[in-house]
């Protein structure tokens, strides 16, 4: 009967698979599959007894899923609330816009180098940045210039989603985000930020090398030479010099000086809006700006917010689950480290399309059949995970700024898809094998 139920989980894997792939909302995907894999774990434990539910009653089954997994996201949100509330003030202040086009500045003639130049410094804004909405924001800076300079527009794209990958790998808001799939795992709630950190650099400089390694090769291969129109570049607004540092505080005060995030997002806030002489229009007007700010921060962010609150249950759902894929999958997927890095690696093409191992997808079910099988620490599985689920992942074409990159500029997918997967792979499998030789369990 375990297997029976089993197959009927894989079956259901499966479908969530084709679901995500054909584009439909994931929040009600996942809210659907949370409230499936309740009633097949429990219809399974009724006729033979799931370890899983061990102690359990009825109803604490339901609010473990249903009310503490949604509970537990809720000190998240409060930090996306901050980090979407510091991306407006880089985008309304000029900062952003002001580092980029000094960032070109500096490339002279090269179009190589100017593209290098441009990578490193969005990757470096959005290791504070986060959300659809300000990424759109930079690419409608950053696109223009790397076109008008005669880089191909899917070299300049692919060159400039990859950026923005490697800065979401030292994102403190986005390690948050995924921090919350760890919560079942073990040391998933005493693994921080700066334990995570020294990882993220590694990962933030591979993707960049490997991107812009790329990048330039793709500039000399004659076959990836596209029309493009020289677009205007968008004029942007002066700021102070001493401005120009505000991306960087964040992060700095918390793995330097150890402060919580949400201060140093509030307080880098607060210093870009004073240096760039905002905050002037006495109390009651400034006090509407910031309040302002923050509404429309909260909006970029509504949509999110929503999703990783379905996604919690779907994970604490996966709990119950997890027997019985383990009676199907326990003799399938290895259990060495080094073999879970490689075939991570080589299996990293499949989180696109929301697919099975990427975890904004179906990759929690993954996480904790794997966790169950093996109890590796997350020291060991973060990085095993969001190896792929970023340094190949954020090429996946539902991304939403992808989605909106592509059609915005005419780009054609096969093409964008063509030049993303090698660089992908290569970080994927680089980033897996750095993950084995620093933090393997065994």
């Amino acid at each position: 009967m375990d297997s029976f139920i089993g197959i009927l989980l894989v079956a259901s894997f499966i479908g969530m698979v084709v679901y995500c792939i054909k584009g439909y909302n994931l929040m009600i995907g996942f809210i659907l599959m949370a409230t499936l894999w309740v009633i097949l774990p429990l219809v399974g434990n009724f006729l033979s007894p799931n370890p899983a539910f061990a102690d359990l009653t009825f109803s604490e089954m339901l609010r473990q899923v249903y009310q503490q997994a949604p509970e537990r996201w809720g000190a998240s949100q409060m930090n996306i609330f901050v980090g979407a509330f510091f991306g407006r003030i880089l985008l309304e202040t000029g900062i952003a816009s002001t580092i980029i086009r000094k960032s070109v500045e500096l490339g002279g003639d090269s179009p190589a180098v100017i593209l290098v130049i441009v990578n490193l410094i969005t990757g470096f804004i959005f290791s504070s940045m986060s959300g659809a909405g300000s990424v759109i924001a930079i690419a409608v800076i950053v696109l223009p210039i790397l076109f008008s300079i005669g880089i191909p527009k899917v070299v300049a794209f692919f060159s400039f989603t990859a950026s923005v990958a490697a800065g979401i790998f030292l994102n403190p808001i986005n390690f948050t985000q995924y921090q919350a799939f760890f919560g079942n795992v073990n040391g998933g709630l005493t693994y921080t930020y700066n334990d995570y950190f020294s990882f993220g650099l590694l990962a933030f400089f591979v993707m960049i090398l490997v991107s812009s390694a790329f990048s330039i090769g793709y500039l000399r291969v004659e076959s990836l030479t596209y029309a493009w129109s020289a677009g205007a570049e968008k004029k942007v607004q002066d700021v102070p010099g001493i401005a120009l540092i505000t991306p960087f505080i964040p992060v700095i005060g918390v793995i330097v000086f150890k402060l919580p995030v949400i201060f140093c997002f509030i307080a880098a806030s607060l210093y870009a809006l004073a240096v760039c002489g905002i905050l002037k229009a006495g109390f009651r007007k400034d006090s509407q700006i910031l309040t302002r700010i923050f509404a429309d921060g909260v909006k970029d962010t509504a949509t999110l917010v929503a999703f990783w609150m379905t996604l919690a249950m779907f994970n604490a759902a996966a709990t119950f689950a997890a027997p019985y894929f383990e009676s199907l999958l326990g003799g399938i997927i290895p259990t060495h480290p080094f073999a879970l890095c490689l075939l991570f690696g080589l299996l990293a093409p499949l989180t696109w399309f929301r697919g099975p191992v990427s975890l904004i997808g179906c990759g929690a079910a993954l996480l904790a059949v794997i966790s169950n099988q093996t109890n590796y620490p997350t020291t060991f599985l973060y990085p095993l995970f969001i190896s792929i689920m970023i340094g190949m992942g954020h090429f996946d074409l539902t991304i939403s700024w992808n989605a909106w990159g592509l059609g915005f500029n005419n780009i054609n997918t096969k093409d964008y898809m063509k030049v993303a997967f090698l660089p992908g792979m290569v970080v994927a499998i680089l980033l897996e094998l750095l993950t084995f030789m620093l933090y393997s369990p065994i």
